[in-house]
């Protein structure tokens, strides 16, 4: 299994105290290292170019987040911040999703989870927010579509917060399906069951405190059927790990062992209809050790038997 990543993605500094820090991709990193030795590929993502980028964003956002800052930190709004270092790991975070598709596509590899940040599925074509500066994974579906002329799309998305900026950026492409389970009255305040784009949007809200069993029965019952019943060339998986019990971020009380029974349900899917062929890309997730221990779960869950 291949697992995309840069040295750049730790240079992003929203500020002394802010959830969404450096540590939060050590940690991963550090787990995965840990636990699996000799079993993960990795690999250095590349920047995103600009063409790449302008699938899914308006050029005025673009230059925004790349120009050149001195200044420590800049504001962009009330929790998403840039640093000097921050235009080049939203580079290579938006980046490492295009290589890991390329991967996939070209093979012999058929699964990669890209352990990068800034976080991305609250972007919008037009605004950074939630975090989230540039949207990685819809820069990378973007780029399946156009460049390896994908029909069928499926994006997963089980942080705990709603992917506001994916949904909106392919909710009238019929090509790529979103699909999302997030806790019930959270930032960004969106994803009603009656936002269902042009058919290809399923998005289900959890009351807060429904627990792992609540989790999977939505996913079993509800979600994975229509996901199988797209049956999706290429599977995206919008990993955010905030759900977890232990997170500071939200109260669904979902435990480890949950994300990875779904993440075990995703690559049988993607067995099913795509060949084997998943990306996964980090989202959320922040409690330094709940987020560790549910990377290594979802990427033991995706390594090829």
């Amino acid at each position: 299994m291949l697992v995309f990543t840069h040295p750049a993605c730790l240079g992003h500094d929203p500020g002394p105290d802010h959830p969404e820090s450096p540590e939060r991709l050590r940690a991963v990193l550090d787990a995965l290292r840990g636990a699996f030795p000799d079993q993960l590929d990795w690999r250095q993502a590349p920047p995103a170019k600009l063409g790449e980028l302008a699938r899914v964003h308006e050029r005025v956002l673009i230059d925004d987040l790349l120009q050149a800052q001195t200044a420590p930190l800049r504001r962009i709004d009330l929790d998403t911040f840039a640093s000097p270092g921050s235009a080049s790991a939203a580079l290579h975070a938006a980046g490492a999703g295009v290589a890991a598709v390329d991967a996939v596509m070209h093979g012999p590899d058929r699964r990669a989870f890209c352990a990068v940040r800034p976080p991305g599925h609250h972007a919008t074509a037009d605004t950074a927010m939630g975090f989230c500066l540039f949207n990685n994974i819809a820069v990378a579906a973007a780029y399946a579509r156009d460049v390896h002329g994908l029909e069928r799309i499926a994006i997963v998305d089980f942080d705990v917060h709603h992917g506001n900026g994916t949904q909106a950026i392919f909710e009238t492409d019929p090509r790529v399906a979103y699909y999302s389970s997030h806790e019930s009255g959270l930032f960004p305040y969106s994803g009603s069951m009656r936002e269902r784009g042009v058919g290809n949007v399923c998005n289900i809200l959890l009351p807060p405190g429904s627990g792992g069993f609540r989790f999977r029965n939505t996913w079993a019952d509800d979600l994975l059927p229509q996901v199988d019943a797209f049956r999706p060339q290429l599977l995206f998986v919008s990993a955010g790990f905030d759900a977890h019990m232990r997170d500071p971020q939200a109260d669904l009380m979902v435990e480890t062992e949950d994300f990875g029974w779904l993440s075990s349900e995703l690559a049988a899917l993607a067995d099913r209809h795509a060949d084997g062929r998943l990306v996964s890309m980090l989202e959320g997730g922040y409690d330094l050790q709940a987020l560790a221990e549910c990377s290594v779960a979802h990427v033991q869950a995706l390594l090829a038997p």
